[in-house]
């Protein structure tokens, strides 16, 4: 037996000019004006998207995830909130989970990994990539673990 969850579009504050690609999985999140979300993306409460930002297919972005202006969000990028800090998930201990901060003008590139950490304006991430650490000055980072390549 199992108990089905209903997916789709869910208490979401849209600006102008969205559009989504259904299917999708959005619930409690805040989409500025003139975005793009494509299919099979979830999208967490408590997360917010500024203006013109892209989000591509099969991306996972978790709560505590502030998305800035102008940006770009590859296919298959996962956001995380929970660093295990005890060894184990948080489960359902918010107060466990840490908050992920992204400028304006960033792209990150397919399939990376984005841990929580702030990455401030003009940044690019290389696909793959895993930023384990905060970003303070503009660039071009890729790696595991994301590092400043030029």
């Amino acid at each position: 037996m199992y108990k089905s969850l209903k997916i789709g579009v869910i208490n979401c504050d849209f600006g102008q000019n969205v559009k989504v690609v259904e299917p999708v999985n959005l619930y409690g999140c805040k989409i500025g004006d003139n975005c793009f979300i494509g299919p099979f993306v979830e999208i967490q409460k408590k997360v917010n998207i500024g203006t013109n930002t892209r989000v591509q297919s099969h991306s996972f972005i978790c709560e505590l995830v502030d998305i800035g202006n102008d940006c770009f969000i590859g296919h298959g990028v996962m956001f995380i909130n929970d660093l295990f800090s005890e060894g184990k998930p948080a489960g359902g201990d918010q107060s466990k989970w840490m908050p992920t901060s992204i400028g304006n003008n960033v792209s990150i590139g397919s399939n990376a990994t984005i841990l929580p950490v702030k990455i401030c304006n003009n940044v690019v991430i290389g696909a793959g990539s895993v930023v384990t650490k905060n970003i303070e000055e503009p660039g071009i980072y890729a790696g595991n673990p994301a590092k400043k390549i030029r």
